[in-house]
């Protein structure tokens, strides 16, 4: 009997590739670059299974190029808005995510984004390079304390939870947008203009959606304190970054910690990294052996299960 055939579109942990190679006939897309999308068009033809990463679209079309034999789509990613299921779905092809395996890596690390842009760690490491470190002053670079201030946090989600777990341990009060009912002891639900206009600290942990698409735009901006400290961990498009150069130029805004933007990658001239209030790093929340490790597991997993007709680990329901 012959392998299933699938295309692979990056190289993944060996955790997973090593399982899919196992049991199937792999193309491997080995370049940096993710496949353009004509050529991620042709790649999959005949093929029974497709495994993906945030950076592919993957529209109707492309599942047709692919062909009628198209078993399953499984992304190594929690996020799938680069994949059109509602086409995947009135073509019969399940798709495959990986939720909850990174959720303490990137709250984690939006908590390290979080302290950062607080004590202003990135500026004192750029201020010592500069040669501008003479002595010992009182008032250098003076940042913000995390004990008693107001972390406001967008999105009640799996990574919301465990960024105000963080939270709680430096007793910060917390307080949550969510559409959906929150009963956490100590936490306090309450709307979004009431979170920009109370928060210290806001931090973004909501899907992007067409509603939630420039959720921060200049007048959310207005809405903030001038101390107020923006941390974006979830996806690019929630902040309009146009907006957000404004308001952190003319002080609407104290800081910003970035961990996505919009588009991705970011270009070594665009305007937000000329700004001394600003952290961005380049779309490393999940970005731990342990954890990648284990997304290109499940990914594995569901690809398999989906080209063995089985139940996938874990499928995107379709809304």
């Amino acid at each position: 009997m012959s392998k299933p055939k699938v295309f692979v579109s990056r190289i993944i942990p060996a955790a997973g590739l090593d399982k899919i190679k196992a049991e199937c006939e792999v193309d491997l897309w080995t370049e940096q670059m993710p496949p353009p999308y004509e050529v991620l068009t042709e790649r999959v033809k005949g093929v029974d299974g497709l495994l993906c990463l945030l950076t592919d679209r993957i529209d109707g079309a492309l599942m047709d190029a692919a062909g009628p034999q198209l078993k399953v789509i499984s992304q190594m990613a929690v996020g799938y808005d680069n994949i059109d299921i509602a086409a995947a779905t009135e073509r019969g092809i399940p798709v495959g995510n990986t939720p909850g395996v990174l959720t303490e890596a990137t709250a984690d690390l939006t908590f390290a984004l979080l302290l950062a842009a607080a004590r202003r760690i990135v500026e004192g490491v750029n201020y010592i390079k500069a040669g501008e470190w003479k002595t010992w002053e009182p008032e250098t670079l003076l940042g913000a304390d995390l004990t008693g201030a107001t972390l406001g946090i967008v999105g009640w989600g799996r990574i919301g939870q465990a960024v105000a777990k963080r939270a709680s341990g430096f007793d910060m009060r917390i307080i949550a947008h969510s559409r959906s009912p929150i009963s956490e002891d100590g936490v306090k639900q309450v709307d979004f203009d009431t979170l920009l206009a109370k928060s210290d600290f806001v931090s973004l942990h909501t899907p992007l959606t067409p509603e939630t698409r420039h959720l921060i735009n200049r007048e959310a901006l207005r809405k903030m304190k001038h101390t107020a400290i923006l941390i974006n961990t979830a996806r690019g498009p929630i902040v309009d970054q146009e907006a957000l150069y404004d308001a952190l130029t003319d002080g609407t805004i104290a800081y910003a910690a970035l961990d996505v933007t919009d588009p991705e990658p970011m270009q070594p001239d665009h305007p937000l990294l000329s700004l001394p209030n600003v952290t961005i790093v380049p779309h490393i929340g999940s970005a731990s052996v342990q954890t990648r490790n284990r997304m290109a597991e499940i990914a594995a997993d569901n690809l398999l299960a989906g080209l063995f007709d089985k139940p996938l680990r874990h499928q995107v329901k379709p809304k």
